[in-house]
Order: C-alpha cells, then structure tokens, then sequence
C-alpha cells in the first residue's frame, strides 16, 4: 500500500490578479509517495518554478486543489506548513558568521520557543541530520569556508532537522561539478529509501535524474506526465521533451545526445 504525501486535484498553475489572470499550465495531476526521490524536469519557462510554488503555497492555483497529507493546502498556516513540508532553494546565504551546525539548527525554529532555545530533542535532531548526510568533519566551520557542494549538503541536512514528511529542492545540483552532482543526488536518493520521506527536486541535469530518481515528472507544452523513468522511456516522452533539430533522446542509452 502506498502513501501519498502530496497530489494534486485538477491542477491549474499561473499568476493573476484583479484584471486578469495568466495560466501556465493546467490538469496537473501529480501524486508524490513516501520513500521515493521525484525529478520534475522541463524545458525553460514551462512552469516548473510555478508548479513549485504553488504546491508550497507561495502562490495560489488557479484552479483545483494541493492535498498534502490528505489535507487541503490551504487549510495549513505557515507554522504547521512548516513542520510538514520543507524547502531548500539555491540562492546563496546573506553574509553572516553563522557554523553550519547553526544552519542546520535553524531548521528547529517551527519547533522552539520565542527564544529559539534548543530543546535536547531538537539537538538529536539537529545531530541526526548531521549524521545522515555525513557533514560530521566540517559541521563547526563556518558557512562561508566551505565548497559549493559541502553547502548543499548543509543545506539539505537543515531540511533534514526540520523533520517534515516533503522535502522540495529547487535545482539543488545547478552550481556543482559533475561529482558534487552525482554524489548530492546519490545522498537524496538514498534518505528518500532510508528514512521514508518523500524528496521531489525540479533539475536541468536530466540524463542524471533519468539514473537515479524513482519516478519523473515531465512538463511540456501540452501536459504534464508522472512516470517510472524506465516506462517514459519506453513511452517516447523524452523525444519530444525538446524541439530542437540538434539533439535527439536515445532510448537505447536513456540519454540526450547530440545529432
């Protein structure tokens, strides 16, 4: 028996306001499972980023309804959103002299007091995120010395300590070399096995996602399909994920390449 962690009813995605409304995509029905690593992949501007936040409710849908745990989305505030769903986007840290254990307790705040005090089972949380995404070595130094792909990790272990059941990452491996990117998604879909959460990461790396996510999520012009990668494969949705004459999916290889 699976668990749905978030779907969508009838999914409408844009922007609007008091004159007119902009729709990006529409009958989006996706449905995120606990234990499984999801990629949403698509060209540029086809409403990933929308589809995003709009299932994290920083903007409203058009039409239909975010179910996160068999609960309207927008029947959460944002404190109990926050012990629900956690979000690690790309933009780099403002300037500041905050350790990476420090970051990684900020993902305690839905959880402390007004004083922000830790509490001993906010620190063994803060400690097991540590220890599952194996920053242990450099968790005392501060943010600003340490590599792009150590940063990630700090930032995916602060998701962690937030212990919700949805993890979303916004193209977590776009500033990474090929390693960092092999290794970051490896550690995302090994906690998505191991500790049963549901992980969904939007990503431009699609031969890389295509490896190592459970399932896909494929937006294109015309519709949105959710699939194991091995079925679009199969389904030809990768061939027509591009219109562009210099480059093909082959299907023998599960890979882009050029003509």
């Amino acid at each position: 028996m699976t668990h749905k962690t978030l779907h969508t009813k009838n999914l409408s995605i844009g922007y609007k306001n008091k004159s007119n409304e902009t729709v990006v995509a529409k009958s989006i029905s996706i449905n995120l499972e606990k234990g499984k690593l999801i990629a949403l992949i698509g060209s540029n501007g086809i409403g990933k980023s929308t589809l995003l936040k709009t299932i994290t409710k920083l903007i409203a849908p058009i039409n239909g309804t975010v179910f996160l745990n068999d609960k309207d989305l927008n029947d959460y505030n944002s404190q109990n959103l926050a012990k629900e769903l956690s979000v690690v986007l790309t933009e780099h840290l403002p300037p500041s002299n905050l350790s990476v254990y420090e970051i990684i307790a900020l993902g305690r705040q839905p959880y402390t007091n007004w004083l922000g005090k830790l509490s001993d089972k906010d620190k063994i949380k803060i400690d097991e995120a540590i220890k599952l995404t194996a920053i242990e070595a450099f968790q005392h130094k501060k943010h600003h010395e340490i590599s792009d792909g150590q940063m990630q990790k700090t930032l995916i272990a602060r998701a962690l300590a937030q212990d919700t059941s949805l993890i979303i990452l916004d193209e977590p491996t776009t500033h990474l070399d090929l390693v960092n990117k092999v290794t970051i998604l490896k550690l995302l879909q090994k906690l998505a096995h191991q500790t049963q959460k549901t992980i969904l990461y939007s990503t431009h790396d699609i031969d890389l996602a295509i490896q190592l996510s459970d399932e896909i999520i494929v937006m294109n012009s015309e519709k949105t399909v959710q699939e194991e990668p091995c079925k679009l494969i199969e389904q030809g949705v990768f061939k027509t994920l591009f219109n562009n004459e210099h480059l093909d999916f082959d299907a023998n290889f599960g890979k882009f390449v050029v003509k």
